[in-house]
Order: structure tokens, then sequence, then C-alpha cells
């Protein structure tokens, strides 16, 4: 009743009398629905009615806090702790704002006052935890949490944050008897399973991961997260088809998710079954266009297939989402090559070596492409570049001889001719496959045939 009237004066103009009670009633239900221009009038309206109220000053402050006016509500505080020194809502606030300036230490001091008036522990504690998880302290942060579930078994969001600590210190030893002790004394608690569940499975102890997963799902048969981790697990253990019947439980429990439906997709590759893999990663960039990771699946698929042509398709969808990819653009220059593309297998390359993908084979490649094309020099260029990072490498050393000799500087030519068969004598065959047209010169010919003997 009392929200009816206040909006019908809001519509009308007129002033009504509002009790305290009233007041924080309304502006806090006006808070939790998010409408705060309608709370601050409420606050604005009820000191005028009550300017002695702290309560309604203490929500004052909550609004600045939110509208990002820390110093306004700052001011307000000092002034509410002068008139209740003993109130722990002014150091709970204080702490909120310390926080939000990223003062974490400070926020600490505050709360630990806030403890010593408070008759709610339980918020307070948490709220430390969530303070010393801000500084990385996650021993400190798991101590108050551990008070928090110790307080109440059903604090789920507490036993959430005390696993999320051990995660961080990568304890999973420890958090294994911890959840055993806890669900000792919760056995039906299918949360406290899954998070068992989740700690073996980081242990590669993946049975025992399974079991836990079973209990969650038992007692909860609509986790989705149960069915997910479980159908994760039974991947690790290469039991695909087991995995692919627990991703479409989810699928039928909820909105499909791409996530689910791309690891089906990957279950039925790694069953080698590609049309049904296809399908699925189809299904999930359906879900999510901007899921790349799907696109080149796609992609990767269609190129096992030799279906070059459809890859290239895919592989340019995936590009668009995130062309700073190196490794995408790799296989848009290994489709290109096997159709022939190559100005587009130089493009690939090239944008490689931008983003800095400088393994060695991009460089070969993109040099043997341009020798492909003619373009020496830039073939040279390459190379040179690769010898900077790659010192005394055949594959290099062989290349440079060739080019070197298709554009008659013998000097040079010879030079790496005999670096690269100091190197590997063996992979001089591979002058035979580039270069096809100095197979006949005599002068490389003799070359080898004294190097051998040489070293014989």
């Amino acid at each position: 009743m009392s929200l009816l009237k206040f909006e019908s004066m809001l519509k009308t103009n007129s002033v009504y009398f509002f009790d305290l009670v009233e007041f924080e009633e309304i502006i806090v239900h006006y808070l939790d629905a998010g409408k705060h221009s309608l709370a601050k009038k409420a606050v604005k309206l009820g000191l005028e009615q009550h300017p002695q109220s702290v309560d309604l000053k203490l929500l004052q402050v909550e609004l600045y806090v939110f509208e990002d006016e820390l110093d306004k509500a700052t001011l307000l505080l000092n002034k509410i702790e002068k008139i209740d020194p003993h109130n722990e809502e002014v150091f709970i606030q204080k702490a909120a704002i310390l926080s939000k300036r990223g003062n974490h230490e400070e926020a600490i001091q505050n709360l630990e006052k806030a403890l010593v008036y408070t008759d709610d522990n339980l918020d307070v504690w948490s709220l430390l935890g969530m303070e010393y998880l801000y500084l990385e302290d996650y021993t400190n942060a798991r101590s108050y949490f551990e008070k928090c579930l110790n307080e109440d078994e059903e604090d789920y969001s507490a036993l959430y944050n005390i696993i999320y600590c051990y995660d961080m210190c990568d304890e999973s030893e420890l958090a294994i008897p911890f959840l055993n002790e806890y669900i000792d004394k919760n056995p039906y608690c299918e949360v406290a399973w899954h998070q068992l569940g989740r700690q073996y499975f980081m242990l590669d102890m993946f049975q025992e991961a399974l079991t836990a997963f079973d209990y969650a799902i038992l007692i909860d048969e609509s986790f989705i997260g149960g069915y997910i981790e479980k159908a994760k697990t039974l991947e690790e253990l290469k039991q695909y088809k087991e995995a692919i019947d627990h991703y479409l439980v989810t699928l039928d429990l909820d909105d499909p998710t791409a996530f689910a439906l791309v690891r089906i997709g990957e279950c039925y590759e790694k069953l080698h079954k590609y049309e049904a893999a296809i399908s699925y990663y189809k299904k999930a960039v359906q879900e999510d266009p901007l899921l790349d990771k799907a696109w080149i699946l796609i992609t990767n698929l269609y190129f096992i297939q030799e279906n070059y042509q459809k890859a290239a398709y895919y592989i340019a969808k995936a590009l668009k989402i995130d062309e700073d990819n190196p490794m995408y653009w790799r296989k848009y220059a290994e489709i290109n090559l096997k159709l022939n593309l190559f100005e587009e297998v130089v493009v690939g390359y090239e944008n490689c070596l931008v983003l800095n993908d400088d393994d060695l084979t991009v460089y070969i490649a993109l040099a043997d492409v341009l020798v492909f094309l003619g373009d020496f020099n830039e073939a040279l260029s390459i190379l040179f570049k690769a010898q900077k990072i790659y010192k005394n490498f055949a594959e290099i050393e062989y290349r440079l001889a060739g080019v070197f000799f298709i554009l008659n500087k013998e000097k040079f030519a010879k030079k790496h001719l005999i670096e690269a068969l100091k190197i590997d004598f063996e992979y001089h065959t591979v002058l035979n496959e580039l270069f096809p047209a100095l197979v006949e010169n005599s002068k490389i010919q003799k070359l080898i045939t004294d190097f051998k003997k040489a070293t014989e």
C-alpha cells in the first residue's frame, strides 16, 4: 500500500507523510528493482520528512556509491559516524568505497571494525573474504569463507569461493579431503559432489571424477553442470559415444549452447564420423556465429576430406572474426596452396610473419612459393630474415644457394651450397625438387661430388 501511495503522490504532485519504516521499504524496493531514479526521489523526500534518520542517510550513501560519487558518500559517512559511531553499516559502506578505489587493506580494517558492532557476522565475513580475494591472499580469504560455511552449511557461494581459493593455490589434494568432510555432513549436496569431481578431474583421477559426477546427477537429475563435467571426463577416457549422450542430455535440459554442440562435434570427429561432426559444428555457429573455433573446426575437416573449396569458404569465416590469429592464416595459406592460388598463399604466410609467427616452416614455405612465382629477390629477402633467427640451418642454406645460382651469382651460390653441405649433406636432394633447372648444372654437380669425396 505504501508503494502505491508513494507512486500516486509522484503522479499528482501531492505530498503525503510516510513513517520511517515505510520510506525504507519503498527505497529498498526500488533499489532491488534497479529503479535508482525513483529510489533517489524517495530518499530525498524521506530526508525532508525525517532529516535525522541515520538509516535514510545510509541509503543515500548507497545511492552515491552506485552513481560513483564516492567523495560525497565518504563525506556523508563521516557525518553519520559522528552521530552514530557504533553503526556497523557505516564501516561496511566505508569498506565498499575503499574497495571500489582499490584500497583493499583499508577496506579490511573497516570491515574488522564492523565485526565489533554487528549482530550479523555472516555478511561481514563474506565481505572480508572477498577483500582478501582481491588481494590474492587466498589463505585468509578461505578462512573467512569457511566461517560463513560453518555458520550456514547451505551457503553455496561460500563453498564455491573456498574451492576457488584451493584452485588458485593449485591445492586440489587439500580440496578433496575438505569436500569429502563437507559431503559427510551434507551427503545430498550436488554442488559439493560436482566440485569434488572437478578436483579429481584436475588430478587426472578420471574414474573417481566419474563417480563424483554420477552422485551429483543422481541427486539432481537436471544438474547441467554435472552432465557437462561427466561428459568431459568421458572424453578423457576416450569413451566418446557415452560423452555424446551426456552432452545431448544438456541440450534437452536447456537451450542448446555452442559449447556443448562443439564438444559433441569433437567427439564425433574423434570417432572419425566427420559428417556428423560437421553437422554439429554448423549447429554451433548457428547458435553463436562469432565462435571462430567452430568455423576453424569445420575448415579442418573439409581440408582433411580434400574439399578445399569449402575449406576456403570456412577459413574466410574464421578470419573475419579473428584476423589476428596466425594459425588461421597458416591454414588459409595451406588451403590456397592446394587450390594453386599462389598469390593468396603469399598473403597468408606474410600475415603469419606480421603476427609474429616466425616458425621456420613459415619462412621456408613462403620462400618456396616466391621462388615458384619467380620473385627471387623477395625470396632472398625472406630467407635472409629467416637466417637471422635460424643460424646454420640446411633448409635455408640450400635455398639461398639455389636462388643465387638462378640469379647467376655463382660466388654467393657456392658459398651457401658449401655451408649447406657441411650442415646436412643428404638434404642436398632438395635442390632437385625446388630448382629442377639446376639438376644438369655441371658446376653444382661437381661441387657436390668433390665435397662428398673430401669428407669420405
